[in-house]
C-alpha cells in the first residue's frame, strides 16, 4: 500500500460503480484472484478517457479483458481498442467476456509475446494503457513511442509496486530484484525522455502519465 489504507478506502466510498456486467466481472477477478486494475485507478482512467477523448486505444496486458471493457466503456461510442495478451488461460475467458458485454466489435485482441507484436504494430494510437509484465515496460517503449502521435498519451499502471521501488535493491527479495531495477530504469527513462512530459502518481500501485510533445 503506497497511500494510507484508510484514505484510499474513503476516496472509493464515493465511487459509484460501473455498469453491471463490470461490476459482475470484477467480483470473478476478486474471487479468483486474477489481477484487475484498482478501483481508484479505474477512476483515473475514466477522468483521462473523458479529457482526451481517444479515437484509438492500445492496451498492453489483456488479462480477462475488464480495463479494454472498462476504456470501451467509457471512451467515444466510435473509438477502437486494440489490447495484447499472450497468457494462453486468460484469452479464451478475455473473448467470451467481449462477446457477452456486446463490445466484440470494437475490441481486437491479438494473442502473443508483445515484444514481438509491438514491433509488427503500424500506425498510431492517442491513448496507450500499459498494464502488462513490469519487467518488460522499459523494452516495450521504442515502439510504444514510435506508434504514438504528438499529443499521444501513455498511462502506465503498477510502477511502485506496493512501495517497493522505494527500497535498495538489497531489500526486495532476490527473485524481484530485476523487475525491481528495470521499472527505476523505466521511470528515469520517462521522465528524461525528449519526448516526453510525465508525471508519476501514487493513485493505486503508482501510475505514471506521459504526453508525447
Amino acid at each position: 500500500m503506497i497511500v494510507d489504507e484508510r484514505m484510499v478506502s474513503f476516496i472509493n466510498s464515493f465511487d459509484r460503480g460501473n455498469t453491471p456486467f463490470l461490476d459482475e466481472l470484477e467480483r470473478y477477478a476478486e474471487e479468483t484472484n486474477v489481477p484487475i486494475i484498482r478501483k481508484e485507478m479505474q477512476g483515473f482512467l475514466k477522468l483521462l478517457l473523458a479529457m482526451k477523448r481517444p479515437a484509438n486505444i492500445l492496451e498492453v496486458g489483456t488479462a480477462i479483458g475488464f480495463s479494454a471493457l472498462l476504456m470501451k466503456e467509457y471512451a467515444p461510442e466510435n473509438c477502437h481498442i486494440t489490447t495484447i495478451e499472450k497468457y494462453e488461460k486468460r484469452i479464451p475467458l478475455a473473448k467470451e467476456n467481449f462477446k457477452k458485454a456486446g463490445k466484440e466489435s470494437g475490441i481486437t485482441l491479438l494473442e502473443g509475446d508483445a515484444t514481438e507484436i509491438l514491433k509488427e504494430l503500424t500506425g498510431t494510437f492517442d491513448f496507450i494503457f500499459m498494464d502488462a509484465a513490469k519487467g518488460q515496460y522499459i523494452h516495450f517503449l521504442p515502439d510504444i513511442l514510435r506508434l504514438m502521435p504528438e499529443g499521444g498519451l501513455l498511462v502506465s499502471d503498477n510502477v511502485l509496486q506496493d512501495g517497493d521501488i522505494l527500497e535498495s535493491r538489497y531489500a526486495v527479495t532476490r527473485r524481484n530484484r530485476t523487475i525491481h531495477a528495470r521499472m527505476r530504469d523505466y521511470l528515469y527513462e520517462l521522465k528524461h525522455h525528449e519526448q516526453l512530459e510525465t508525471a508519476i502518481l501514487p493513485v493505486g500501485d503508482g501510475v505514471t502519465v506521459s504526453v508525447k510533445r
